[in-house]
């Protein structure tokens, strides 16, 4: 009897050992979407160590595992952490801090806000952020006379919606020391009637900026927390940052070590000779949380503020055709240096001439296929003749898809029927080499990366509008689409590796959605919540 109970303890302890592999965490009763080779859809996930252990059925996963925690999904869907694939991740906090502009249908109505805000934030320089013209009656850049009646001793500079202009009132021109004598290479300052508008378009920008105060450490910890939680709360996990300076990734990285800043980010430096030098003495940085490895540089400016540099002048102003920010001399020299060191290149390039130039010095440095993955960010009004550049030189381009539905309401006036057909065209692109990632570009549009997905296949705005979409036979599936939200987008990393799909080996990063975005209609995708974000397996953020 005694050797009996002796095997049957046995036996129960078996039984337990098959079941006694303990993970950190198992998701199950899901719909997990993995985003692998074949796109598979699973029911359940262990964890373990911040990495994915396995996936399967519930009924697999709970069988073969134990959990310290476990997580009901009850039914709802899950996908890999979202990647934003170009945003602006400093920038985001500095707006939360800026009067908000955006969608504001007249002057009168900036101003009003404007007043509004001041009250709240009363001293120093007065800052906002969002304002587009092309969304007021006449569509005509203002002008600073009412800045200057309103806030007569107080500077103000406000940025438009892209970034790529800005109106100041005279009392910041005067702490700038600025009048319309200083020469600007890549940029302007607008004078009307031998007056000063205000307005400044692309480098201009820079010379009124320079004089706004930063932020002690401290403020800028606060600033890099406030975009991370913003992030988390849109499902965000990895946010690729594009145009930063070298001691800001110093500042990130530190906050990483001590686990006050938790997001996973992507940093491009800024095109600048200190920048340069401090990659290329330390050489690429790489841990779980901090990637450096290449360099955001500038081809033109916006399409709204006709910054943008196009092969043939712009249809609504025939006497401007806007300008590259720097000279040709200065892009090939650069896009060497980058190759030489063994980095990445991504460049700004919104106008068709623009594109072109960029496209002709990376494959002449490039020279043909290859793995570099060098990148052109937006890639927004390309020639017909210029698409095949891209797949010839393994060029990706990397686009935000709200940039179209932003722009549609103006953009052939910009361009002309003919020429917008060759801009936003984001299925002929992705053609060229397969794949492609998508991004924001917060603050310029808004965090929600339900909007980017939203964009790029239904290709309306969030009014619903145009009824059958803009432009459509460039619309991307929605399997397109969340591809380049997560696996396309941590390929632009040189990180697929490690995350953008839920497969066994990699990151435990992913999120819980209210609303199945493979599934849902309009207004669930665009009403979408996130409920739970994880890095790592850990939960870093939940829906109140």
């Amino acid at each position: 009897m005694k050797n009996f109970a002796f095997i049957f303890l046995c036996c129960l302890l078996g039984l337990s050992a098959c079941k006694s592999n303990q993970v950190d965490l198992i998701v199950y009763n899901a719909r997990i979407y993995t985003v692998n080779e074949n796109f598979d859809i699973v029911e359940a996930m262990a964890i373990q160590d911040g990495k994915i252990l396995a996936t399967g059925t519930t009924a697999e996963i709970q069988e073969q595992f134990s959990a310290k925690e476990s997580l009901d999904a009850q039914g709802k869907a899950i996908y890999p952490g979202f990647i934003d694939a170009h945003a602006h991740f400093y920038g985001l906090g500095e707006s939360l801090q800026y009067a908000d502009l955006r969608e504001a249908q007249s002057w009168d109505e900036i101003l009003s806000r404007l007043s509004d805000f001041s009250k709240t934030h009363p001293e120093g320089w007065l800052l906002g952020r969002g304002w587009d013209q092309n969304d007021w009656p006449g569509k005509e850049f203002p002008d600073k006379a009412k800045l200057d009646e309103l806030f007569p001793d107080r500077p103000v500079m406000l940025t438009r919606i892209d970034g790529h202009a800005a109106i100041v009132n005279q009392k910041a021109f005067e702490m700038a020391g600025l009048t319309s004598a200083v020469p600007i290479v890549g940029g302007e300052i607008q004078v009307k009637n031998n007056q000063l508008t205000g307005i400044l378009i692309d480098n201009a920008m820079g010379l009124i900026a320079e004089k706004i105060p930063s932020p002690d450490l401290d403020k800028r910890k606060q600033l890099l927390r406030d975009a991370q939680q913003a992030s988390f709360e849109m499902g965000l996990t990895t946010v690729v940052d594009c145009g930063s300076d070298f001691e800001l990734v110093e500042l990130m990285e530190a906050m990483q070590s001590e686990n006050d800043l938790k997001m996973r980010l992507y940093v491009m430096l800024s095109d600048a000779e200190k920048n340069y030098d401090y990659l290329i003495k330390r050489g690429a940085i790489k841990t779980d949380r901090m990637n450096v490895r290449s360099f955001k540089v500038y081809g033109d400016g916006a399409l709204g503020s006709r910054g943008a540099c196009l092969l043939h002048p712009y249809s609504d102003k025939p006497t401007q055709s806007g300008f590259l920010l720097s000279n040709l001399e200065h892009y090939e020299k650069v896009a060497q240096k980058i190759y030489d060191n063994g980095f990445q290149m991504n460049t700004h390039a919104i106008g068709d001439s623009a594109n072109r130039a960029i496209l002709k010095i990376y494959q002449k440095v490039l020279g043909g296929k290859n793995d570099k993955r060098w990148r052109i960010e937006h890639a927004q009004v390309v020639n017909s003749a210029d698409f095949e550049r891209f797949g010839q030189a393994s060029i990706i381009p990397s686009v935000q898809p709200t940039h179209a539905t932003s722009d549609m309401y103006w953009a052939e006036d910009r361009l002309g029927a003919s020429r917008v057909k060759g801009a936003y065209a984001y299925k002929q692109l992705l053609a060229q080499n397969g794949w492609m990632p998508l991004g924001t570009d917060f603050p310029v549009e808004h965090v929600n990366p339900m909007y980017t997905f939203f964009a790029a296949t239904f290709r309306q705005d969030a009014k619903l509008y145009p009824a059958k979409g803009y432009q459509m036979e460039n619309a991307l599936s929605r399997e397109e689409a969340l591809k380049g939200m997560t696996i396309w987008a941590a390929k632009g990393n040189f990180e697929e590796g490690e995350k953008g799909s839920l497969e066994k080996g990699k990151f435990a990063d992913f999120i819980l959605l209210d609303q199945d975005i493979m599934k849902a209609d309009a207004n669930q995708i665009l009403n979408n919540k996130v409920i739970k974000t994880y890095i790592q397996g850990e939960k870093v953020y939940e829906r109140p």
